[in-house]
């Protein structure tokens, strides 16, 4: 049954009061030849309500959940307890209902979060300030990459072979589009420190990720020095934001703009969203950070204000003057990623840190016992790749039919490139001595 608002006299109304013959006339701009000629090839005819809800619980009936602790997925997106605490706080009605503020002032409990947010982010990446987030962490890693270009006026990115390759996709994708060169060297488990070759005199920044994409922590110090030696910036990454709980964090480093995912905390997997991408950098670049940033102030009556103190987008200002064209943030994502760490604390954080560091620690014991399974990684925090003799896709196939999700294999994200043998796994403190003993029982099995 269809609800149709307008009625055919509505319509015609509409259409005369604009001028307009018909609908049709809305596309005289449009070419013929790549209008469609009829239905697009391969979709369905329209279904009523009922039939379309059948077929999306079918759809539906397909997934399969991974509510036990056999699940080693990681790789850009990981398994992390959530509070009950975090729903509720998030759930409530003068937080789900609310939008960006365009008359920011009014919504001071929204603000007060955000500003919350900002400071929480600031304090892990050890940087002087963040923004009010952006949409997921692969865009403000591009963000990133075109705000250096405008900070130095070059126009040539280089990229880690161990940066995540949707990371690497979204910033080249962004970059080329303005005619930004982006270099992007080979992939490998260790080579951040490659970057230090690549800067050149003419380089606006280099990107690298610790831990990268297969897990590997490496001190980004050397190259943030040899970046600011031939004046480029330095633009950290990460995919694991609990990992800053317990390694060296980006401000630290000499990172220039540290970004990154906070999906980790306080955002449950979700069938893969909504994330949250967090950006943080140095005082001395506020002015060219992409995004909203949230202030502290007092009124009148010297009382506690929070206030949008710049917001250089599109919406906001004249285009040619905003920095970035992102329309709004990931503000209930932000929430609970707010509600989360402050019920954790910052010692609360870095625990949680260290039972991740422990169960990667036991995992990587137990699959190094397996026979034919090499560790690749060399230090990790909760994620590590290692090899296996046989085809990577065959082996965790078996794998989740004897009831293990055993990871990400690394030609699924990197194909072509050699690493048809190669699992990215991750644990997490969700993950049990039981688990890991099943995995390893699991693998001994299939091979």
């Amino acid at each position: 049954m269809r609800y149709l608002p307008l009625t055919p006299e509505d319509r015609k109304a509409m259409l005369a009061t604009i001028g307009a013959d018909s609908v049709d006339a809305f596309y005289a701009d449009v070419p013929e030849a790549v209008r469609l000629g009829g239905k697009v090839a391969g979709l369905p005819d329209h279904q009523g309500e009922l039939a379309v809800e059948r077929h999306m619980a079918a759809l539906a009936g397909k997934n399969r959940v991974a509510s036990d602790g056999r699940f080693f997925v990681g790789c850009g997106a990981y398994k992390h307890h959530v509070p009950a605490s975090v729903d509720h706080i998030i759930q409530r009605s003068e937080f789900l209902t609310t939008y960006t503020p365009y008359q920011p002032e009014i919504a001071q409990g929204t603000l007060q979060t955000l500003f919350e947010f900002q400071s929480q982010v600031a304090a892990m990446t050890a940087m002087d300030v963040a923004n009010a987030s952006m949409y997921d962490g692969s865009t403000a890693c591009a963000e990133a990459a075109i705000m250096a270009c405008r900070v130095t006026k070059r126009r040539r990115v280089v990229l880690s072979g161990g940066l995540h390759p949707h990371y690497a996709a979204a910033t080249r994708t962004v970059c080329e589009a303005q005619g930004i060169e982006v270099v992007q060297l080979p992939p490998a488990v260790d080579d951040e420190l490659a970057l230090k070759d690549a800067v050149t005199d003419k380089t606006a920044c280099v990107i690298g990720q610790s831990p990268n994409v297969f897990g590997t922590v490496t001190d980004l110090s050397p190259v943030s020095e040899a970046a600011h030696a031939d004046g480029a910036l330095m633009v950290s990454v990460f995919t694991e934001a609990v990992s800053l709980g317990l390694v060296t964090p980006p401000g630290e480093m000499g990172a220039d703009i540290a970004v990154g995912e906070g999906q980790s905390i306080g955002n449950a997997l979700n069938f893969g969203g909504p994330y949250v991408g967090l950006f943080a950098t140095t005082k001395k670049h506020v002015r060219s950070m992409p995004g909203r940033l949230c202030g502290e102030t007092v009124d009148a009556d010297g009382q506690r204000g929070f206030v949008l103190t710049l917001s250089t987008r599109e919406q906001h200002i004249r285009r040619d003057k905003a920095t970035s064209n992102i329309c709004t943030n990931a503000g209930l994502c932000t929430l609970a990623f707010t509600a989360h760490m402050t019920l954790l604390g910052d010692k609360g954080f870095t625990q949680l840190a260290e039972l991740n560091h422990e169960a990667a620690c036991a995992l990587a014991d137990a699959l190094e016992e397996v026979d034919g399974v090499e560790i690749l990684t060399p230090r990790f925090f909760n994620e590590f790749a290692f090899r296996v003799p046989g085809n990577a896709e065959a082996i965790l196939a078996q794998l989740d039919e004897l009831g293990v999700i055993g990871g990400v294999r690394a030609s699924r994200i990197l194909p072509g490139k050699g690493m048809d043998n190669v699992i990215i796994t991750c644990a997490t403190e969700c993950t049990t001595e039981d688990d890991i003993k099943a995995y390893a029982d699991a693998l001994n099995e299939v091979l």
